[in-house]
């Protein structure tokens, strides 16, 4: 992942800061804030504060909440990016394997980095007007549209949806399996959410035609 370099220079610190990359440390106050009070819970103040520094210091770095908050979700599509395209795996051991892989790495994103999985998808970003964190989005994209391109190479191409929305779908059931199940927004379940999540796209899939229906 790649980590912004940061200046300290003219900065006015407050005495026992030793960080050494003061943007940086500001992003992992900023996770902490928003794992404890969601990504619109806090001030540029807050995190200043966290982060050991005058709130005139964050301002070196950037220029308002937003833009803290675009960093924070750049450096989880970064993040998120890279682990979809390790459960892809170049679409081994089979497309369906790879394509549910994909959907799995959804879900454990979301558990190991809840911060990041907030900045990225509750903060109410727009990523047009976040250039470096539009583009680092669309890695993410790509790699599930490669997903499900793989795997509906396996329907005639009369009955093919887009690949993209095929990876659409995926997305938004992954995304409402975690925001209902896994963030606990839906109240208590009997299943984990990884059974929700699974089942779900073997239902998806069978109705594609990809799978046999149970008998």
């Amino acid at each position: 992942m790649r980590r912004a370099e940061a200046s300290a220079e003219g900065l006015t610190l407050k005495r026992g800061y030793h960080h050494g990359n003061l943007r940086q440390a500001l992003v992992e106050a900023a996770l902490t804030l928003i794992v404890a009070k969601g990504p619109q819970g806090f001030t540029l103040s807050e995190a200043a504060k966290a982060a050991d520094v005058t709130p005139a210091a964050v301002y070196r770095h950037f220029a308002g909440r937003d833009d803290l908050l675009a960093e924070v979700a750049r450096q989880g599509f970064d993040i998120f990016a890279a682990l979809l395209e390790y459960a892809f795996d170049e679409g081994r051991p089979s497309p369906i394997a790879a394509f549910e892989a994909t959907g799995r790495a959804y879900l454990a994103f979301a558990r190991k980095y809840p911060g990041h999985y907030q900045a990225m998808f509750e903060s109410g970003l727009q990523p047009g007007k976040h250039p470096d964190l539009a583009q680092v989005a669309a890695k993410a994209r790509a790699t599930m549209d490669r997903a499900a391109d793989n795997l509906a190479r396996g329907l005639p191409a009369d009955r093919r949806p887009p690949a993209s929305m095929i990876s659409a779908h995926v997305w938004a059931v992954s995304h409402g399996v975690v925001e209902l199940f896994l963030r606990g927004n839906g109240g208590p379940q009997p299943w984990p959410p990884e059974d929700l999540l699974e089942t779900a796209i073997g239902i998806y899939l069978r109705g594609l035609g990809l799978l046999a229906p149970d008998l």
